[in-house]
Formats: C-alpha cells, structure tokens, sequence
C-alpha cells in the first residue's frame, strides 16, 4: 500500500529509473518539470461543515515575470519557473454539486451542495507539450494545522498545435504513493498527457506542502484511528477536486477518473465508490482488505507491534480501519470503467488483498505483471503506455450519455 517507512533504496531506485524513462518518452526531458521534495507532515484531524473560503495567506500567490526570475507563492514556496510572459494568478469559485443521494454513503464521506474557492496560478509552459499550473483550494476538513487545510495540486494540460491548451479532453486526478515520490505521480501526468487528456495530480493529506513542521502525525498512522481520519480527509478533497477539474473549460466534465498507485490506488479505488463523477479508473498496485494489508506486511509492523503493546487485538484494529476500505463501498462503482494493474509476487499488497478488491469491483479487466510490489517499477513503460491509453478512450458517464 506504500508503507509506513518508504525504503529509501527502492525511493533512490525509482526516481533513477523515472529520470531515464522521461529522457527517453518525454519531450522536452524531466527538468521541465519542477523538483518538489514530498516530505510528511501531521496533524489532529476534526472533521467540520466544508470550509466555503480558503484563507487569505493560504491562497496568496505571485507569479514570474518576463524578467525571467524565480518567485516563491507565498501560500507554500514553490518556485515559479521562467519562461512564462506575465500573468496573474486566477481567482476564481466551483460549486459542488451531488449527483447522489447523499444519505446512501457513509456519514463521513457526504458533502452537501456548497461552493468554494480557489486560485490557480501559471507554473511553466513547456513548448508544443504541456502547459502546468499550480491550484489551491481549501479542505473541506479542518484539521488544528493550518497548513493540511490547503489542498495544493498540479493541473497538466496539453497543448494543441496552436499553442492554446486543447479543448474537451478527458481528465483524470492523480495520487501519489505513501512514500510521497512526487515525481513518479507526474511521470504518469505526463503519460497522460502525452495522449491527449489532462491530468489533475493532487497530493494528499499531510504531505508536502501540506505538512506542519516539527509535527508528527501522517495521513497513513500507527493509530488507526488517525488513519482513518487522513483517508477520509483524502476522499472528500477528491470530491472537491473532482468538481474542479470538470468545471474547467478544457475538460469534459462527463470524462472524468482517477488514477493512483499503492496508497494513491487504494485510496482512488475509495474515492470512485464514493463519488460518481469519476467513471474511468485506473489502480495500480493497490488492492481491498485495508486491514489485512496493515497487519501482515513486514514494512508495517511498527503500527502492529504499536498496537499490541497497547494490550489491543488484531480484531478491533482491523474493525476500525473498516470503514476505509474500498472493498466496502466497490459495489456503488458497478458498470463503471475500471483497470487493475497490479504484481504477481506483491508482499506489500498480497494478492488475496488485490482479488479482494477486484471481486468487488465485479471482476474489471486486471494486468498481472512479474514481480513484486517494488520490481515491479522495470514494467514502467508498459504502464505508461496501458495508463495513457486508458484515458485516451475515456468513456462519459452514464448521466452524460
């Protein structure tokens, strides 16, 4: 599922190999796209009404000139990247609107009808490629870290021959794996990309710069309670997020998806049985039995141990975590567009996790590739291709048609 503990062979590994996949697929090569260090941040979650405004610092933002230099949004430090004329930051308000109703999912998981904020600010233009920008919006939780109440996202856009951003495409939100390698989530942005959709790629709960310095509380928790807390965090900015991307000109509000890896595919397969906007799903290394997969794996054995020495059982650990598990909910998904890609030797999320999931998902078409859930990264190419293709040939929800 990612893990508690990242390994950070396997991190330096992944991001070698992601260096050579974008300066062999990807013109121009990766240094067009920025550097981000994701690091975890913490907080105690309090789940609150939707926030309807984000808060005035939090959605500060300046942008670089034609001078060329690089300025830092004020909201979180990322630098703005030269090459882009002058243009300001767009202001602007999305309205959430259910397509359900509501009272039929779990309590924390609903949202009522309500507007909100954001801002979305120019980051870089790649020539005849992509064009980038960076989008803020608050949580609709509110958590006591002011910092984990902003949702910061990366809008990846292709451009047409006209050098215009292309119109209609389909659009697919991102997630990152637990270890917070920001860069292999905009590896398959770009994948994307490159066949004509747009990508949304969002990063979750306590990572980034949605961390609190000095704080040590993460979305993925040795409490499972604090777990609980930051996925459900994560699938209503999903929601909020999904509302945004299809309110953009460029996307086709009736195409849209999610596409995540490990935890991001865990917590993606979560968000398509809560929200119905998202009809194309793409899961890769991710699977169901959020609790099996918590307590057996050896990379988690600090959140188990943590756990028993509280004088607690594995039964009641796995009771609470229950209610994020996408197993739940996979039914509400039924007849949607789904793709499982997953690894045949996966120690990380074993395979009865992952049929699991896909029996709950009424069996959708599965890729099992060699390996297990780390080597697994040599069958990246093949991934890149199955993922783009995936949402070139996005499908409209039924609503829609």
């Amino acid at each position: 599922m990612g893990i508690l503990q990242f390994p950070r062979l396997h991190l330096t590994l992944t991001c070698l190999l992601l260096a050579l996949c974008f300066s062999l697929t990807v013109q121009p090569p990766m240094q067009a796209i920025s550097q981000e260090v994701a690091q975890n941040g913490n907080a105690n979650a309090q789940f609150d009404e939707p926030a309807a405004k984000p808060t005035q610092q939090g959605l500060q933002a300046k942008t670089a000139g034609i001078d060329g230099q690089e300025r830092k949004t004020a909201a979180h430090g990322t630098k703005i990247k030269p090459g882009l004329t002058e243009q300001k930051s767009t202001h602007g308000q999305v309205a959430f609107l259910p397509l359900q109703n509501e009272t039929e999912l779990p309590k924390r998981y609903q949202l009522k009808a309500h507007k909100f904020e954001f801002v979305k600010t120019p980051h870089r233009s790649v020539k005849r490629a992509v064009d980038i920008s960076l989008v803020q919006f608050p949580s609709p939780v509110v958590t006591p870290h002011a910092a984990n109440n902003q949702v910061h996202c990366e809008f990846f856009q292709p451009i047409g021959d006209d050098g215009n951003p292309i119109n209609s495409t389909p659009g697919v939100i991102v997630l990152h794996i637990l270890g917070g390698d920001f860069e292999l989530a905009r590896a398959f942005c770009m994948a994307v990309v490159r066949r004509g959709s747009s990508a949304l790629f969002l990063k979750m709960p306590y990572y980034g710069p949605r961390r609190t310095k000095g704080v040590d509380r993460r979305m993925v928790s040795e409490n499972p309670r604090h777990t609980v807390e930051g996925m459900t965090q994560a699938i209503l900015d999903i929601r909020r997020a999904t509302a945004w991307l299809g309110a953009q000109k460029t996307v086709d509000e009736h195409k849209l998806g999610v596409f995540g890896i490990s935890l991001g595919g865990i917590t993606g397969a979560l968000a398509t049985g809560v929200e119905p906007r998202l009809h194309n799903t793409c899961l890769m290394l991710a699977g169901g039995d959020v609790g099996r997969i918590i307590w057996e794996s050896n990379e988690t054995r600090k959140a188990r141990d943590a756990w028993l020495a509280m004088g607690r059982t594995r039964e009641e650990f796995e009771q609470i975590v229950a209610d994020v598990d996408p197993v739940h909910l996979a039914h509400r998904a039924r007849g949607r567009r789904i793709l499982m890609l997953n690894a045949k030797d996966d120690k990380v999320v074993p395979r009865q996790a992952t049929v699991a999931l896909w029996k709950a998902f009424d069996e959708p078409p599965i890729v099992w590739y060699d390996g297990g859930h780390y080597s697994a990264v040599r069958h990246i190419f093949d991934a890149f291709k199955r993922v783009g293709d995936f949402y070139e040939t996005a499908e409209a929800a039924p609503q829609a048609k």
